[in-house]
């Protein structure tokens, strides 16, 4: 698959467009270089919400690998949108043509860094860097998928997997997950949440027995990722996965304002539910504003 960006992403070609190596090849000569601006955040986001999805020909049980090419420094945050790619095990190269910024390239790729970060000073040098990169894309894939098999073997079967997430009693600091049992009920449940932003991952872990769990001590007003894992003696089932937000704080309410004089006043409020202090911030309004 493969999209360019600037300031606004575009999918050149999904990952299931093609069949076969010629395909793949007559698109790149007839491939169009796209101008402009360098979002690497929003081009990281485009990837992860439209091109690493089912319908878009992303495999399950396959290693997702993606490649950033860029000649210059991101105008948004790469890092953030890099490290939620990461979190969810897909891994980062990043390549360097010109002006790219070689420290934004070591914080955006995965480790180790020794193997995912290139970079070259113009673009007729990236012909050398194909070879090398192919053997290191590969023995990468074999890898992970090696490791994959005999540290935690994954079965995508539906007897081994919940279904029907379902996010519930949302507040500013706590959420409630509940979910369906697979037909062979599992070991333990790995339950993983972090926010979609940027965060470090934190995990509970549920008895098999049990189909639900609260989360606690959330960030307010914060979008989070959510997985719910089963584990078995010798394999892992697909993974739920959902996304909500937590409330913002709540606020006080109905400000009352009462027992004026020529250097005082009181002020009154309905309460904010959790509140421990209130701040009170006064000044004086500009000339010619309602008293």
């Amino acid at each position: 698959g493969l999209s360019q960006y600037s300031s606004d992403p575009r999918t050149e070609w999904d990952l299931g467009a093609f069949s076969a190596r010629e395909q793949v090849l007559e698109a790149v000569r007839n491939l169009r270089y796209k101008g402009g601006n360098t979002f690497t955040g929003l081009a990281l986001t485009h990837v992860l919400e439209q091109n690493l999805k089912p319908e878009a020909g992303a495999r399950l049980e396959a290693e997702k690998l993606v490649i950033l090419l860029t000649d210059g420094k991101s105008q948004d945050d790469a890092n953030l949108a890099a490290q939620t790619l990461k979190n969810l095990g897909i891994e980062i190269f990043a390549i360097g043509v010109k002006n790219a910024d070689e420290a934004e390239l070591r914080q955006v790729a995965s480790e180790p860094r020794e193997l995912t970060v290139y970079n070259v000073l113009d673009f007729p040098l990236l012909g050398s860097l194909v070879g090398k990169l192919t053997r290191v894309l590969c023995a990468r894939i074999k890898e992970r998928s090696h490791k994959e098999t005999t540290d935690t073997p994954v079965n995508t079967g539906p007897q081994l997997s919940p279904t029907d997430l379902k996010i519930s009693a949302v507040t500013s600091k706590s959420m409630h997950l509940a979910w369906s049992p697979p037909v062979r009920p599992p070991k333990k449940y790995r339950v993983v949440y972090y926010p979609s932003k940027g965060g470090t991952p934190k995990e509970v872990v549920v008895e098999g027995a049990e189909c639900s769990v609260q989360l606690s001590n959330l960030t307010s007003h914060t979008e989070y990722l959510v997985s719910v894992i089963p584990v078995y003696d010798s394999a892992a089932g697909d993974g739920l996965r959902g996304v909500t937000s937590t409330l913002p704080l709540s606020s006080p309410r109905s400000l009352r304002v009462s027992e004026l004089s020529h250097n005082s006043l009181r002020l009154s409020w309905k309460a904010a539910q959790g509140a421990t202090h209130y701040l009170v911030l006064c000044s004086a309004a500009p000339d010619a504003a309602e008293d």
